[in-house]
């Protein structure tokens, strides 16, 4: 968590004034209050300083490195979550279980392993959801290709291995990644989150 603050914000220059901000109950993690600087905080997680009225999200650059991207006041109430695992609980619960951890009972039944739901952050509820399918738009979260944008093409399913994703940028170059490394971000050509500079080109 002081990575992000001491590295990207430039708000601090030292490991101690860094402690000396969040001790002060200023900066928010996904909204919620933070004061220790060894929290993770991690990709798509949402950063607000409130003295400074500063706004971040956390994605990757063009270069796979983290990124803060500014973000307006409606873009803090939410974050975007892969959806890890969909299994049934106690009492034939239906939930889901995201890439940050979270476990979300009783999502839409079409809600599958993957996909990307948009979570609002103060309710706790999914507010949309968006399928890991060809035509919908995704970052690059691992591999040799981290930070880049594109839409998704189409899916090699490989029974035993890894399923191999083929994704097309916006300069038309084509590449392929497992599709653990595929984050959807939008539907169609349209992203749900502000992007950073470059668009995930590289």
């Amino acid at each position: 968590f002081g990575c992000p603050l001491e590295n990207r914000l430039k708000y601090a220059l030292t490991r101690k004034e860094t402690q000396l901000i969040v001790a002060q109950r200023v900066v928010k993690v996904d909204r919620k209050v933070r004061t220790d600087l060894n929290f993770p905080a991690g990709f798509m997680d949402v950063i607000q300083i409130d003295r400074t009225n500063d706004k971040f999200r956390l994605l990757y650059d063009n270069k796979g490195r983290f990124t803060t991207v500014p973000i307006d006041d409606e873009e803090t109430k939410f974050k975007l979550l892969k959806i890890k695992k969909k299994s049934i609980g106690p009492k034939g619960v239906p939930y889901v279980v995201s890439h940050d951890g979270r476990t979300i009972r009783y999502p839409d039944p079409l809600v599958e392993a993957n996909d990307t739901v948009k979570y609002d952050l103060d309710s706790g509820k999914i507010l949309e959801f968006v399928k890991f399918e060809p035509g919908n738009k995704c970052m690059i979260i691992g591999g040799t290709n981290v930070g880049r944008i594109g839409v998704v093409e189409s899916r090699e399913k490989h029974p035993g291995g890894f399923d191999i994703v083929h994704v097309k940028d916006a300069r038309n170059h084509k590449f392929a990644t497992r599709s653990a490394n595929v984050f959807i971000i939008g539907k169609g050509n349209t992203s749900l989150v502000k992007l950073p500079i470059g668009g995930g080109v590289r």
